[in-house]
């Protein structure tokens, strides 16, 4: 007799009667521009520019493809499932489906602290940018903190307004990002290039790093901060139209719009400007802008303050809303308060909102430290290729034991389905691994010793909390709630 393939309960494509349901809104298009807000050419960029250039020296191109390749890879493993589990939370709740309540446990309590480090990140960050839009000059760690807080004002409006009030800033940060990077790429690239194409593959390991393997190593580790978050399309499925068919398109073609911009940016900013020049304008808040002066002149820093203040803008929105779907879809299982999955009439969840914005602003006194904020964007990463490899390798071992059966997804990668979810897993296991590597010559010389042991040290405190709730709801005789 065959072996038969035993298929788990197929899950619900809108939450619960009991519940007041989302609302189907989101066609393809706004999908995808939440993906590619979420990844944001700009924000991914413009973050490890600098220093990948100091780390690495330079040369760092060869690494930043080959991560976008792999993460791929991880892309269409995440865009199988999701053409097959359609739901609020996506990885969370494909990882409780797949692999039972206590895995479901542990997938929750890293992802939800993950992202929320990414947001308190993409607050800290963003607001430096409104600070400088504005034109304030105070660069202490309240003000930086004061100015994320506003940043999360503004994101938090825009998901709380009118669902059209929401797309509309998402359209716009993907105009500012086509504009703001690509477009300014393609100037820099046709008439400000220095040096051939071979300046790509140089210099790699004349920076801090020792050798040119630690070099290619660091650079991979930190070219991973600009392809994460393509995910999100998978967490507001429950939002789209035609979610089986639309978010898998969505996750994949997000990722290949983002890493399309982002090596072309990357070629054409390390193409235009000598190495010295990049390394030194990160000892800036904004290593962006002043080589973008210094090429077209003074007149282009306020639309290029304004094209970039956007895109952090829609960027923080989409995280917002990333983050507050897994947060409502782990209360709807009873993982969190179920007063945080109440979804409003206009289909907005309201409570799971605010709650992942004050996480956040809480989050943010960390920039109070320089040393403490760096902690916090060094896990924001690493948590989430965590995350990445829960969901490969719960994907993996639900393939092999027949606990899926990936053919009954709309997308069918067939025999192809196996090998990408193997080297997929494998990846994201070597991507945290290498990200959470401590590095000394990767961060400043007076860092601490739990600044370097930042990604270890904060995923085992939750693994090792999350383990003890397990723990005490068992010794209690109770169940993690199905």
């Amino acid at each position: 007799m065959p072996h038969e393939i035993h298929q788990a309960p197929s899950l619900p494509t809108t939450a619960p009667t009991t519940i007041q349901p989302f609302h189907r809104t989101l066609s393809f298009w706004n999908s995808l521009t939440i993906g590619f807000a979420m990844v944001s050419p700009v924000v991914g960029l413009y973050a490890i520019m600098g220093v990948q250039t100091t780390v690495t020296g330079g040369g760092w191109f060869a690494a930043l493809a080959l991560c976008l390749v792999m993460q791929l890879l991880v892309a269409t493993v995440y865009a199988e499932l999701s053409s097959q589990f359609p739901i609020a939370g996506g990885a969370y709740k494909w990882a409780r489906h797949l692999g039972g309540p206590i895995t479901g446990h542990y997938a929750g309590a890293i992802y939800v602290s993950s992202t929320v480090a990414m947001l308190t990140t993409t607050a800290y960050t963003g607001g430096i940018w409104l600070a400088l839009f504005f034109g304030s000059s105070d660069g202490s760690g309240l003000a930086l903190v004061l100015w994320g807080v506003v940043f999360l004002v503004l994101c938090t409006w825009l998901n709380m307004a009118r669902v059209t009030v929401f797309k509309t800033a998402l359209s716009m940060g993907v105009y500012a990002e086509i504009v703001g990077s690509f477009g300014v790429a393609l100037l820099l690239f046709l008439f400000f290039r220095q040096h051939d194409f071979s300046e790509l593959f140089r210099h790699l390991g004349t920076g801090t790093a020792p050798n040119q393997a630690a070099a290619f190593l660091s650079a991979l580790a930190i070219a991973g901060w600009a392809f994460i978050g393509f995910d999100a399309c998978s967490t507001i499925a429950e939002e789209t139209h035609d979610p089986k068919r639309v978010v898998p398109r969505a996750v994949f073609f997000s990722l290949c719009m983002v890493g399309t911009v982002v090596l072309f940016n990357s070629a054409a900013l390390t193409l235009s400007f000598n190495r010295t020049v990049l390394a030194e304008t990160t000892a800036s808040s904004d290593p962006v802008t002043p080589i973008i002066t210094g090429s077209f002149g003074s007149w282009a820093e306020t639309p290029f303050l304004t094209i970039v203040t956007v895109s952090f803008l829609a960027c923080g929105a989409t995280v917002v809303n990333y983050v507050s779907r897994i947060i409502y879809a782990m209360a709807r299982e009873g993982s969190l308060p179920r007063s945080l999955s109440s979804i409003a009439l206009d289909g907005t969840p309201r409570p799971a909102i605010l709650f992942t914005v004050i996480l956040a602003a809480v989050g943010l006194l960390f920039g109070l430290n320089d040393q403490a904020v760096a902690t916090i964007i060094a896990f924001g990463t690493g948590g989430l290729y965590a995350m990445f490899t829960m969901t490969t390798g719960v994907g993996l071992y639900a393939r092999l034991s027949g606990h899926w059966d990936p053919t009954l997804g709309q997308l069918n990668l067939g025999r192809w389905g196996l090998p990408i979810n193997v080297v997929a897993f494998h990846w994201s296991l070597f991507e945290l691994i290498n990200i959470a590597w401590p590095r000394p010559y990767a961060i400043s010389p007076d860092a601490p010793w739990w600044q370097l042991w930042a990604v270890p040290l904060v995923l085992g405190i939750i693994l090792s909390l999350t383990t003890l709730s397990v723990l005490i709801v068992k010794l209690r005789g109770n169940a993690l709630p199905e």
